[in-house]
């Protein structure tokens, strides 16, 4: 088993299923409100959540209330998948169907995202990764190994900070023009951040994998 990109993909997915959980439990607040649309904002009156827009989101369902009560439910069936089922093979289709469902139901935009890029790589946990075996010269990939903890810290930082981190921040200083301006530049470290972090843990489980643990060339 891939520890590393066990560890990456357990706490991204946390992370991940407790944001849909919170853009369900503001829906739920809304009560039996009905959508004026496919888009909808999960905390429309919260002055802390402006700091993200309300927290956007789209749903198909009738009203408010069921949108949350549904998102909470795949919020919390996600937090299972990805914490005490997440080594089972088929993991990455089930949390890449939640993430889709979470979509369609509630659980906003980002948190979908973050949980379909944990669901790929849920695939990778049992994984030979012959392919980035490939890619990787055994010094990038002992420098890599080696980078992982920093990067995964550095990862859950950025998107810390940006959920509940922001909310904190303009809850008890304000939204204004700075933590807006953090917050787009938080999203973008935490995407950028999670894609090295993921290198840097299939490197880090190279290094631990015998050198005879091949398949096919196509495999990755």
């Amino acid at each position: 088993m891939n520890r590393a990109t066990q560890i990456t993909t357990s706490a991204m997915g946390v992370l991940a299923g407790l944001a849909g959980l919170e853009h369900g439990i503001g829906e739920v607040l809304q009560g039996d409100r009905i959508p004026g649309g496919v888009m909808i904002q999960s905390w429309p009156e919260s002055e802390s959540f402006q700091v993200l827009n309300g927290e956007p989101a789209m749903t198909l369902l009738p009203t408010l209330r069921i949108a949350g009560v549904v998102t909470i439910l795949f919020a919390l069936i996600f937090l299972v998948w990805a914490t005490l089922l997440i080594q089972r093979p088929r993991a990455g289709l089930a949390l890449t169907a939640l993430s889709i469902t979470l979509l369609l139901v509630g659980g906003g935009f980002g948190p979908p995202l973050l949980g379909l890029i944990v669901g790929t790589t849920a695939t990778r946990i049992h994984a030979p990764l012959t392919w980035w075996r490939a890619r990787f010269s055994p010094g990038v990939r002992s420098f890599l190994a080696m980078f992982w903890p920093w990067a995964f810290a550095a990862c859950l930082t950025a998107w810390l900070y940006l959920f509940p981190g922001s909310i904190l921040f303009a809850a008890f200083l304000g939204v204004n023009e700075p933590i807006l301006l953090s917050v787009a530049v938080a999203i973008f470290a935490a995407f950028g951040l999670l894609l090295l972090t993921l290198v840097c843990a299939f490197a880090r489980d190279l290094r631990r994998q015998p050198v005879a643990y091949r398949t096919p060339a196509g495999a990755w």
